[in-house]
């Protein structure tokens, strides 16, 4: 789980610079910005809630489809973000 905590602090580093646009008009690079904060505070959240869903599983206060779902989810959500930084790099 730390390379996905890892990605999330890159990823945010990242998107702090691009809150500084550089110049006054330019708010494509912050609208881009925004985009790119939602989309990984999003997967971050996925991440979470998959993690709690499986640990409520282990205690037997979770069905196996919730977890899945979860799961999934948050796969989903890690793949779009990687997906954006691999078309920007």
């Amino acid at each position: 789980m730390s390379s996905v905590k890892d990605a999330a602090s890159a990823y945010t580093s990242v998107m702090k610079q691009m809150q500084k646009p550089t110049e006054a008009g330019d708010s494509s690079a912050s609208a881009f910005g925004d985009m790119l904060r939602q989309s990984l505070q999003t997967a971050v959240e996925a991440q979470h809630k998959s993690e709690k869903i499986s640990g409520a599983s282990l205690a037997g206060k979770a069905d196996m489809t919730d977890v899945l779902q979860a799961v999934t989810d948050a796969e989903m959500a890690l793949n779009t973000v990687l997906a954006v930084r691999d078309k920007v790099v």
